[in-house]
């Protein structure tokens, strides 16, 4: 099989249901998808080399899964398409967040992204998270889109941040805060 089509070279792409400009936004939403997963896989990888977590690398080499998914339910250009994205995989992103927010300590202020290598790359994953859902939010202004997908990247987002984290906790590195942030999170009340 070769990898080189060449239907590509005029600036169009095929989806399911026609061809549209490579900078198209449904491309647009989905090409950043893509490029979120590139970055969780790195996570996956960096995580891995930590028995402290290995549990989490699982979880983010399920995430990369759900991300093949929410690409694939965006690049149909056809309405009544089969959709593999859910209300299920954000409902168990919350499950992990509190469970990764528990791990952690308890902050008042905003910290600054890093600490470790597998929190830093956490964090990226956040950023470019963050980045893939406004695409997504642009592409759902002008086209119907399976909504569970914004929902999943805005439950993801919060999940990277509190899986960052909690890598920096199990490793034993400390978040640093941001020197000039006011107490912005609130301590829950007991």
């Amino acid at each position: 099989m070769k990898i080189y089509t060449r239907t590509g070279d005029s600036g169009q792409t095929s989806l399911i249901g026609g061809r549209v400009r490579k900078d198209d936004a449904r491309v647009e939403a989905y090409g950043t998808i893509d490029e979120l997963n590139c970055f969780v896989g790195q996570a996956a990888a960096e995580a891995a080399k930590h028995e402290e977590l290995v549990e989490m690398s699982g979880w983010l080499i399920d995430i990369q899964q759900e991300l093949f998914d929410c690409g694939s339910d965006l690049a149909y250009a056809v309405e009544g398409a089969p959709l593999k994205i859910d209300g299920q995989p954000a409902a168990r992103l919350e499950g992990w967040i509190d469970q990764y927010t528990a791990e952690a300590p308890e902050i008042t202020r905003f910290i600054l992204p890093g600490g470790s290598s597998a929190s830093a790359l956490l964090h990226v994953c956040r950023t470019v998270c963050r980045r893939a859902e406004r695409r997504v939010v642009t592409l759902a202004a002008e086209h119907p889109i399976n909504a569970e997908v914004q929902t999943y990247l805005n439950r993801l987002s919060d999940f990277f941040f509190a899986a960052a984290r909690a890598a920096n906790a199990k490793l034993g590195v400390p978040d640093t805060e941001y020197v000039r942030s006011a107490e912005v999170f609130r301590k829950p009340k007991k």
